[in-house]
């Protein structure tokens, strides 16, 4: 009788040591990439509203998930081969950290690996989903609606300065025939503000399209959305003080950075939502299950201290309609 129960409690002691054994086996950690076109420090409020978006759904990055950061430093030819970099790590989701170049670039890199899209201005005419509500293939994530602003951004540039003429807009290869600029110049034309296009392959052109800017006499700079900016845009903004040209950009941060104003939505909100997307393919759903979603709530933004800079006045009725004015 004693010999059946020492086997009893031996055996059960080692199911119990199992128990244990196996409850602390660690599991896999998912392991997440973020590919961005800009500089760490350019984007690092992005990062931190995206890893906030974790935090807040439970996530402690380096304990229970693992994010693999890849930045082109403005160098668009090296998105290909990060992009590879973070195939061949086997993430199990793609973050991208801006617009439709870094999202096809890691379309080109992977057709099985989710990519969730932080903010596509265009994502169904881009080409990179067919629908919103039925996105298709390994793609979802969130639209910026960015391609639909151009023209309120003008309306405002000019309701800030009544006297504007002329107007400088800033944009990648081929965005002379963009949406973007499609509307900004019928817009313009509805306005009385005549539309300048300057095209730039990379951050290396912005003192000679600034140089074409002064020649011409614009009365004020806009910038479209496109990689390039989002890495330059404080670089940008101090070339309009400089040359006292009052600025419009697309995302609110770079009317903090010194930008005279901003309109477009709000990018932090964004980031954050992106976390969500990741949780939701990290715990089995599929990027053709998940719609793209919409941005709920924009931003115009307003800087007086850099109005100040450049001696403009910015009229009240302006002011009024400001979400947030930085003095």
């Amino acid at each position: 009788m004693l010999s059946k129960i020492l086997a009893m409690v031996t055996v059960g002691s080692l199911f119990v040591t199992a128990s244990i054994a196996s409850a602390q086996q660690p599991g896999k950690i998912p392991r997440v990439g973020l590919l961005s076109s800009s500089s760490s420090s350019s984007v690092a409020s992005y990062t931190a509203a995206f890893q906030q978006g974790l935090r807040d759904l439970g996530y402690v990055e380096g304990s229970t998930i693992v994010i693999e950061y890849r930045y082109a430093e403005g160098k668009l030819d090296r998105l290909p081969k990060l992009a590879g970099e973070l195939v061949g790590l086997k993430v199990d989701v793609i973050v991208v950290a801006g617009g439709a170049t870094l999202v096809q670039a890691a379309k080109k890199a992977t057709d099985t690996i989710p990519i969730v899209m932080t903010s596509s201005a265009d994502p169904v005419g881009s080409g990179l989903v067919a629908s919103l509500a039925r996105p298709g293939g390994n793609v979802t994530g969130l639209s910026s609606l960015n391609q639909e602003l151009g023209d309120k951004r003008l309306e405002l540039l000019k309701e800030a300065v009544p006297k504007l003429s002329r107007v400088a807009v800033l944009g990648g290869q081929q965005s002379s025939r963009s949406q973007q600029i499609q509307e900004i110049e019928v817009a313009g034309k509805a306005l009385g503000v005549r539309v300048q296009t300057l095209q730039m392959a990379s951050a290396a052109d912005l003192e000679k399209a600034f140089a074409a800017i002064i020649k011409e006499r614009a009365g004020a700079i806009m910038t479209l959305i496109h990689p390039i900016f989002t890495a330059i845009r404080v670089q940008v903004a101090e070339l309009a003080v400089k040359s006292r040209l009052p600025s419009m950009f697309p995302q609110p941060e770079a009317a903090e950075a010194g930008g005279l104003m901003a309109y477009g939505p709000d990018t932090l909100a964004l980031y954050r939502r992106a976390a969500t997307y990741v949780d939701k393919i990290l715990k089995g759903r599929k990027p053709v299950d998940l719609p793209v979603e919409q941005p709920m709530k924009f931003e115009f933004v307003v800087n007086l201290k850099t109005a100040k800079q450049i001696g403009v006045t910015i009229p009240q009725s302006v002011l009024f309609r400001a979400d947030r004015v930085f003095k």
